[in-house]
């Protein structure tokens, strides 16, 4: 997977990843860095609406809750692996970008507010191990820039997965 050159980010991009680097190494705990990361990005990204990293659960099946921001906790909290959008990127390896939720089958809703959702999905050792799920309330909330900077997050936070 090949990330864009730093003269290609944008610079909002380049600052977050510097501080949520800076945030996980400085963190007293794997738990601790994700939720900090978490908290960044919502904190940075207006359109960020609601951030939740999924872990794959032990047995390989599920993802699972961890940390999270935004302004209601989902009821979601744990997704089969192939259910949902969260579930197809956590099968398939590949960022899923959803322009509007509402046309989308695999969408488990969660928030009335959501109209656009981008996941994410973090590798480690080759496999999936979790992923970044953010909401948007805008239609097309989300684009390559988006994916690539979240790509280059999920790679800082794959250390960080719960280890069984």
């Amino acid at each position: 997977m090949s990330h864009p050159v730093a003269e290609d980010r944008p610079v909002e991009h380049g600052d977050a990843l510097n501080l949520i680097r800076s945030a996980i190494a400085e963190a007293p705990g794997p738990s601790a860095a994700a939720q900090k990361a978490v908290d960044l990005l919502h904190e940075r990204f207006g359109h960020y609406d609601w951030i939740g990293i999924y872990w794959v659960d032990p047995n390989k099946t599920d993802l699972v809750l961890g940390p999270w921001t935004g302004p209601e906790a989902t009821e979601h909290t744990r997704i089969p692996i192939g259910v949902g959008i969260c579930g197809a990127a956590a099968a398939s390896g590949e960022t899923e970008i959803v322009d509007d939720v509402n046309a989308d089958p695999r969408y488990l809703a969660c928030f009335t507010t959501t109209r656009s959702e981008i996941v994410v999905p973090i590798f480690a050792e080759g496999s999936v191990v979790g992923e970044i799920d953010v909401d948007g309330s805008d239609l097309t909330a989300f684009d390559q820039n988006d994916a690539d900077f979240l790509e280059e997050i999920a790679a800082l936070l794959a250390p960080l997965r719960p280890r069984a």
